[in-house]
């Protein structure tokens, strides 16, 4: 490759409108997603890390309510809506270069074809690498948003008094606390996320095309969403269980915690809070990849 064919391929890639583009639109979706998913993530980590007093999805919100409010729902929020802002800015960010950078040939600006097949393998490879890159980008939120999550009540459950806490506890490295649970479960997320969603849009366009884009995407994002989470399900319960906690690593924690898992509660241990996942995977995801999509009409309309 020249050194020209290089510096055209980086400009394409990296060419700003396109990363302002990508950013926007990522941003808007972040927004929708989090208030839309954030009551249940809420009672997906309190099953998580206490199985034993929360037990099913109705259980945990009937409690929740009872004993707190329907405020506590959205604990954790704050940071979250923050943490998911720069995530899926990262997310999206790096899957739209990397699709630029390799781009489908059949869905080439120079052969554009909406409906062609597309290639069923890059969009799961470029996935996985995207969520490798995004994860390095969430942790700290993820860890402050773990350990509010699973305060019972209101006190001292403030985002604010969880940093204070864990920078007095563990100083800095706190905040970086079981990277390689964070890689695990978002490696294998995105690379189902990103590539099922591709396929999904396909074969709505294929087998049902008089469906509205808008619903198109809605509907593929939301079941992309909930395959994801299936498939990582079994790497996230380990991880939320070490990032809620105060006596564990920055590495090392994560697999003495899944091997813990298996023993005490077996292999469907892994699944605590399937049910409360999948239910709010949908709506989130789904709105998730429509206003990321909008954002993107909006901003080629508009800005």
């Amino acid at each position: 490759m020249t050194s020209n064919s290089a510096e055209e391929i980086s400009k394409n890639v990296l060419n700003a409108r396109d990363v302002t583009r990508d950013i926007f639109s990522a941003t808007l979706g972040s927004i929708f997603c989090c208030y839309t998913g954030q009551p249940l993530d809420t009672v997906k980590v309190r099953m998580q890390t206490n199985p034993i007093h929360y037990q099913s999805v109705f259980q945990t919100g009937r409690k929740i309510v009872a004993d707190e409010s329907l405020a506590a729902f959205w604990k954790g929020s704050v940071p979250t809506a923050l943490g998911m802002a720069a995530e899926n800015a990262m997310a999206f960010g790096v899957n739209e270069a990397l699709k630029r950078a390799f781009p489908d040939p059949q869905r080439s600006t120079t052969n554009k074809n909406e409906n062609a097949r597309p290639d069923l393998l890059k969009p799961f490879a470029m996935g996985s690498i995207t969520g490798c890159c995004s994860a390095l980008v969430l942790l700290p939120s993820e860890v402050v948003k773990a350990k509010t999550q699973v305060v019972v009540g209101f006190e001292g459950a403030s985002s604010s008094d969880i940093v204070k806490k864990m920078i007095r506890k563990q100083g800095l490295k706190s905040m970086f606390i079981g990277i390689d649970s964070q890689l695990m479960r978002d490696g294998s997320f995105y690379a189902v996320f990103f590539g099922g969603y591709e396929l999904n849009c396909y074969l709505f366009k294929k087998y049902v095309p008089s469906m509205p884009d808008e619903l198109n995407y809605f509907l593929s994002g939301g079941f992309a969403g909930m395959l994801g989470w299936t498939i990582a399900m079994p790497f996230d319960v380990p991880k939320t269980n070490v990032q809620s906690r105060w006596d564990t690593k920055v590495v090392g924690s994560y697999f003495p915690e899944m091997a813990k898992i298996a023993r005490e509660r077996g292999i469907m241990g892994f699944y605590n809070g399937l049910g409360p996942c999948l239910i709010r995977a949908f709506p989130a995801n789904a709105a998730l990849f429509l206003g990321v999509e909008m954002g993107k009409k909006f901003f080629d309309e508009y800005l």
